[in-house]
């Protein structure tokens, strides 16, 4: 049996979906109530005694990060995932952690610490570093394009700097093979074969500020010239926008490493597990400019998701 965590979040829910229309696998989702249908475990992560009875009868399990919270709370719930699988018996975990290009940001080491606790325990692990959701830049262009309509001005906290980004559905196609496989790989009397792995899973194109003003140039059709906003601009904006503390802390923390030309992809294991290129990411752009709705520009988005859609 296969389990994947979070699955009314957005990543969650479409790896749920991927695996649950694959032949031969026994899929079951969890949430923290459990709504008695696909998604029908609890698996409460604030809950210890929710996750032994939760994981019991698992083989694979797909743990997505659960962000959302300070620091020490994701350690206290990613530790009691390690437990209650080392104690359930699951043979193999699958956890989505965060890509190599957002090493020096300050929502790292929570995943690095994780993929150490994890590979500690009884289990066979495969970590799948994700990259950056196309959601923050899409989210930028959208906020900001009443402004660039108006003024032909896009600003936004890049510098010079680019940002690598990746589809959503990209790293849930990637996810819904290695546990796919894993599971085959055990029913078949075997050890999974990505057992060991660490995959870095980064979108093929990084973009910067210009990039983004070009987009909105083509979706407004009107010239939109780009401008560079200080990070004390940008603080500002963020403290009234409702986000947590620990939200604003992070985002700006992306946006630093933006400036600092240290938020680009070096290598990545995307196509090769998809068997396909990536998913264009300027796409997506357009279509949050189109939909003129409010997206989740705060690298929150990408903190991992438990019950919570992004």
């Amino acid at each position: 049996m296969i389990l994947v965590t979070g699955v009314s979040g957005g990543l969650g829910g479409l790896i749920l979906s991927g695996l649950a229309g694959r032949e031969g696998l026994h899929v079951v989702g969890g949430t923290r109530a459990g709504d008695g249908g696909r998604a029908g475990r609890r698996v409460d992560f604030d809950d210890p005694a929710s996750l032994r009875a939760g994981f019991a009868g698992v083989d694979v399990l797909v743990v997505v990060s659960a962000g959302y919270a300070e620091d020490d709370v994701v350690y206290a719930r990613h530790g009691a995932v390690a437990d209650a699988a080392a104690t359930a018996g699951v043979r193999h975990v699958v956890y989505t952690s965060l890509a190599s290009s957002g090493e020096s940001m300050t929502i790292a080491l929570p995943h690095r610490w994780t993929e150490e606790r994890l590979s500690a325990g009884p289990f066979t692990t495969t970590v799948l570093r994700n990259g950056l959701y196309t959601e923050i830049p899409a989210g930028l262009a959208a906020a900001g394009a009443a402004e660039a309509a108006a003024t032909g001005v896009f600003a936004a906290p890049f510098g010079q700097g680019r940002l690598s980004v990746v589809a959503k559905e990209d790293l849930a196609d990637a996810a819904v093979r290695v546990a796919a496989e894993s599971q085959l790989d055990l029913a078949a009397g075997r050890e999974s074969r990505h057992a060991g792995r660490v995959y870095e899973l980064e979108g093929d194109r990084a973009l910067g500020g210009a990039d983004i003003a070009a987009a909105l140039t083509g979706a407004l059709g009107r010239p939109v010239a780009y401008r560079p906003a200080s990070l004390a601009e940008t603080r500002a904006g963020l403290e009234g926008s409702g986000l947590e503390p620990y939200q604003v802390t992070h985002t700006l923390s992306l946006f630093s490493n933006v400036i600092a030309g240290r938020a680009e992809a070096r290598t990545s294991d995307l196509a090769g597990l998809l068997g396909v290129p990536p998913r264009p990411v300027l796409e997506a752009i357009a279509e949050a400019v189109a939909a003129g709705g409010h997206q989740d520009r705060s690298i929150s988005a990408n903190r991992g998701q438990d019950d919570v859609t992004p």
